[in-house]
């Protein structure tokens, strides 16, 4: 009873005529049978209500996907949960220090990015970044071992959570917000130097009201720039709801001059229980316009529809709004319970689950059996275990490491400020 009371406190405070969102995992439908080969393709229709546009046309709702991509889907999900997990018990064990912000209950976002862009696109984020830079080229030792300040880690263990990169993810951003202008200058280069490539500039909503995000929604704008604006929106920027911070919580429309997705849940479904309380208010958690990023599948198509907008028709800057949940708290130093209740988060992994709700669209359709999926898990484990070891194993820096990787190899100084006379030659 005392939860329920907090909850009703809480909901007092919000705004009349909020409802509750209604996020689902399972919004798609079967349109042709597999076939038995891994690659053959068969297809499959969103509901017609999956998005809502600004200033743009809705996507087509038919999906052409095969079993092999759908299973590996399934596989890389579990694989990336299996990884944050991982990293959850390392630094509750003290072996990863400093902070650490996991992305589990988001791995719709991060997969189904992957499986709607191209290898040479560019993706740039904050620090909820772990399975971005494993998809876009990293590998799971390699992020466990940044995270334990080890020689194996991709940046030799001296960049941490925030600091990982690859040739096509650049980071990994410590500072709130100040990727989206980065992210906007990467698509700068790729049009000047006249590649067919778009950059992904990734931002929560508690980064929305950033200048610096407006300022590069205007140059991109401007410029005609091959950017796609994705709000990872979670719907709490550290402990404060989205209401709270955001006068406009529809992201997608916030670009002003830049049309805008939402990948946004069918109305068929049903909303979150509501307590009956005075002036009729919604219960706290999940609110304003109902969205989905928790269907990997929409997430791939709402993807695939902004690369061909921005690459192929070259018609500039898009935003791009995907709403999920974290199941953990902002970080590893929150407990994620004194802003919303226990039976919030304990519902939305009851009910909402990115990986179990692909799991019901492969057991239903026969793309797989429920023993195979198993298999699919009991592999994810194995991997994440092994790199887990190496990880472990792999030395600290050593103290002449300081002085190396400040620059691009190749572009050194003959001195650098801070070295003892005695070092330099």
């Amino acid at each position: 009873m005392s939860s329920i009371a907090r909850n009703l406190r809480v909901a007092r405070r919000l705004p009349l005529g909020v409802r509750g969102v209604k996020t689902t995992a399972d919004t798609t439908e079967l349109r042709q049978t597999p076939s038995d080969a891994d690659s053959q393709p068969f297809t499959l229709q969103l509901h017609e209500d999956s998005f809502q546009t600004y200033q743009c046309e809705k996507p087509d709702l038919e999906v052409q996907i095969t079993k092999g991509e759908l299973l590996q889907m399934y596989s890389q999900m579990q694989t990336m949960r299996r990884m944050e997990m991982a990293a959850d018990a390392l630094y509750k064990a003290k072996l990863i220090r400093g902070f650490c912000h996991l992305a589990i209950g988001q791995e719709a976002v991060s997969v189904g990015m992957e499986h709607g862009i191209q290898k040479d696109d560019r993706v740039i984020t904050g620090y909820r970044c772990h399975p971005f830079a494993v998809l876009r080229g990293g590998t799971i030792k390699g992020v466990l071992a940044e995270l334990l300040g080890r020689q194996a880690g991709m940046s030799h263990g001296k960049g941490g959570s925030m600091h990982i990169f690859t040739p096509s993810f650049f980071g990994g951003n410590g500072i709130v917000g100040a990727q989206v202008p980065v992210g906007a200058g990467a698509a700068f280069a790729q049009k000047y130097k006249g590649e067919k490539n778009c950059t992904f500039a990734m931002y929560g909503d508690g980064a929305s009201n950033q200048g610096q995000v407006f300022e590069a929604f205007n140059m991109a704008k401007l410029w005609n720039l091959p950017t796609i604006f994705v709000c990872e929106n979670n719907k709490y920027g550290m402990g404060t709801p989205a209401e709270r911070s955001s006068a406009n919580t529809a992201y997608f429309t916030r670009g002003d001059k830049i049309p805008g997705l939402q990948v946004r849940v069918p109305s068929v479904f049903h909303s979150p229980v509501v307590y009956p309380v005075p002036d009729v208010y919604s219960l706290v958690g999940l609110l304003a316009n109902p969205v989905n990023g928790m269907d990997i599948i929409a997430a791939k198509r709402a993807v695939e529809y902004a690369r061909k907008w921005a690459v192929d028709d070259d018609k500039g800057p898009l935003l791009l709004e995907f709403v999920t949940y974290r199941y953990g708290g902002h970080s590893m130093s929150d407990p994620g319970t004194t802003y919303r209740t226990r039976e919030e988060v304990q519902r939305m992994r009851s009910t909402q689950d990115p990986i179990r709700g692909l799991q019901r669209y492969l057991e239903e359709w026969g793309v797989a059996t429920e023993q195979e999926l198993k298999a699919l898990d009991k592999e994810a484990k194995v991997t994440v275990d092994k790199a887990v070891e190496e990880a472990k194993t792999s030395p600290e820096p050593l103290v002449k490491d300081l002085w190396s990787d400040i620059y691009f190899k190749g572009t050194e100084p003959e001195f650098m400020r801070g070295r003892e006379r005695e070092e330099v030659s």
